[in-house]
């Protein structure tokens, strides 16, 4: 289940990729969450009945509405940095929140090891090769996803902490609802949208909110009942490899020598980070 949520993931990168073809990034993200949102309705039904039934206090709203300015922020820069950069490419500086999480963590007192250090180090000059042409400068897309790689680093802070009072597939589908609804409102203001064009990115669409936003985090959900966490997340990185296999397969992108060589320093990084939690927690499991 995970390793199809992050083959599912990746590709997610091909959809947004070829969903701005047609509409612009943010009707294409208010449109994908919206779907994502109501998908998860079902599921909430379903599984957490008793939940349900009390879920939207004020705790949920207000939770809900803090994650959703979060993702709305982190999908928007992401989506927007996709216009310029290929889509295997912003899967790999996307993946570095995995890093920027624990970094994020020691301003908010949480511990951490020196594989965060050493992964962060090799990540970064992974980043450098990948992204960074001859003339030292970075790429406007490539700088769009990074800083978004930011706020998902932010995000998943968040959501660890909303997660411990509030029950988490309410949560999502709020989250998901508030950035859609956002996304929509900065698409009326700054976007020109034809109905026509949503018609032929209704495929993409489709793909980034049912089974991107829906069917694999329901998966996610489900598999990390019975996997240890730290296992988890590093299958869970390998989407950053799926986006870049991806690109190549549907969107004919390729990569240079030297990006190839930074992909696989930043996948490296991603994995030394993650890894450092399993020599301790292992010991714990049968």
């Amino acid at each position: 289940m995970l390793w199809l949520t992050a083959l599912i993931w990746g590709f997610a990168f091909v959809a947004q990729r070829a969903g701005m073809e047609h509409i612009g990034p943010f009707m294409f993200n208010g449109l994908r969450f919206l779907l994502g949102s109501l998908s998860l309705i079902p599921l909430i039904m379903f599984i957490r009945r008793k939940e349900v039934s009390g879920s939207f206090s004020g705790d949920l709203v207000k939770g809900g509405v803090a994650a959703g300015l979060v993702l709305f922020t982190a999908a928007s820069l992401q989506q927007a940095g996709m216009v310029y950069t290929t889509a295997g490419k912003a899967g790999f500086i996307t993946g570095l929140y995995v890093v920027l999480v624990p970094l994020i963590g020691l301003f908010i007192g949480q511990k951490t090891g020196k594989n965060l250090w050493i992964g962060a180090i090799i990540a970064v000059c992974g980043l450098f090769l990948l992204t960074f042409s001859g003339k030292m400068l970075i790429g406007k897309g490539d700088l769009l996803v990074l800083l978004s790689a930011f706020f998902w680093a932010v995000h998943v802070q968040l959501i660890n902490k909303l997660v411990k009072k509030l029950p988490a597939l309410p949560l999502s589908s709020f989250q998901f609802a508030v950035c859609g609804i956002m996304s929509l409102a900065a698409s009326f203001v700054f976007e020109t949208t034809h109905y026509e064009n949503v018609r032929m990115a209704a495929i993409p669409l489709l793909y980034g909110g049912l089974l991107s936003v829906g069917v694999a985090y329901t998966l996610q959900v489900v598999a990390q009942r019975h996997v240890h966490p730290a296992y988890a997340s590093i299958i869970l990185s390998f989407e950053t490899v799926f986006a870049a296999i991806g690109g190549w397969l549907i969107l004919s992108e390729s990569f240079t020598t030297r990006n190839l060589a930074g992909c696989l320093l930043m996948l490296a990084g991603i994995v030394v980070v993650q890894v450092r939690d399993i020599r301790f927690k292992n010991t714990t499991q049968v």
